[in-house]
């Protein structure tokens, strides 16, 4: 398969509920002036699991979720409020 066919059919397969969420983060951060690199120091984890996150490819922990919020200064229960969940 092709490498384009094999990128398209991966983002077939992530959730909306991740894309949406994954958003909501990414608008926040860029609100706030944060590049991934320094937001992934706030909350303590690499900048690619921070990519992976707002593009909605990886799946974040409730306690990852709570960093997350911290750092972007709000609650967990904003960022939802944000998505259509």
């Amino acid at each position: 398969m092709h490498i384009h066919g094999v990128l398209a059919s991966m983002k077939k397969r992530i959730p909306k509920h991740r894309i949406e969420l994954g958003d909501a983060i990414r608008r926040r951060r860029q609100e706030l002036g944060m590049s991934q690199e320094q937001f992934s120091e706030v909350v303590d984890c690499h900048r690619n699991f921070v990519g992976r996150v707002e593009r909605g490819q990886q799946n974040p922990t409730v306690d990852t979720l709570v960093r997350i919020a911290k750092a972007l200064d709000c609650t967990v229960r904003e960022i939802i409020n944000d998505t259509s969940l």
